[in-house]
């Protein structure tokens, strides 16, 4: 299995933390959350992992390498250049998947309950994890689980390559930071330069290849995003 660690962010929400260290080495019950992440991927039968890299980037260079890369194979796309955001970012770590097979890909500051394993094994096109979480900001997907838009319900803008979507007919789901991404997808990327997100990028080809959901109604999950979540990361983490 491959896996790709967005872990380049500034990690602006952290501060003062991310002032002296990436929001990827923050520790929660003692151990940064790239480590609880690359544990939890190595569990699940995970042996190569691509890091992007940015704020910070030597830190957690350093510390995987201290730790033997924790027994598989970890590589480091470097973007201490430019920050990609998560479309640039896949694109440019996509030089080191060694394969064509899928690759999961998953935010360091999310924790989840999630099954990592099951999401991967059934993802026969790019599958985002989504879950009916209240939020302002929802993915838009057809009665057959299928992209299809994102709006916000706050300003009411849509984003849709379908004219006339009804989006009150469509699926509402919030989106969690995890998804498997199918390198078929890659061609499509090439008209994409420098940095971009990767739901913009969905949403420009979801008319024309498939980009489905697994909603999982079952699923905890915790954004460590702000100082105020760490305490709760900790209790989620016992629990």
């Amino acid at each position: 299995m491959n896996a790709l660690i967005f872990a380049a962010g500034l990690g602006t929400r952290l501060k003062p933390l991310t002032d002296t260290m990436p929001k990827a080495m923050v520790p929660v019950n003692g151990k940064p959350l790239l480590q609880i992440l690359i544990e939890k991927l190595k569990a699940v039968g995970v042996k190569n992992v691509v890091i992007n890299v940015h704020h910070f980037a030597q830190q957690i260079i350093d510390f995987v390498n201290d730790n033997d890369s924790f027994g598989i194979d970890i590589r480091f796309s470097d973007e201490t250049d430019m920050l990609l955001e998560t479309g640039g970012g896949l694109k440019k770590a996509s030089q080191y998947f060694d394969d064509k097979l899928p690759v999961l890909v998953h935010n360091v500051d999310i924790l989840s309950n999630a099954d990592l394993l099951s999401l991967y094994g059934e993802a026969e096109h790019t599958t985002l994890l989504v879950s009916e979480r209240q939020t302002q900001r929802y993915l838009l997907f057809d009665d057959g689980n299928r992209l299809v838009g994102w709006t916000n319900i706050a300003t009411g803008e849509v984003k849709s390559p379908y004219k006339d979507l009804d989006v009150d007919k469509c699926h509402k789901y919030a989106y969690s930071g995890i998804q498997v991404f199918n390198q078929e997808l890659l061609p499509y990327m090439d008209s994409w330069e420098g940095k971009f997100s990767i739901i913009d990028f969905y949403l420009s080809v979801c008319d024309k290849v498939e980009i489905r959901c697994k909603v999982d109604r079952n699923l905890q999950l915790l954004d460590v995003g702000k100082l105020d979540t760490i305490a709760k990361a900790e209790e989620f983490l016992k629990k």
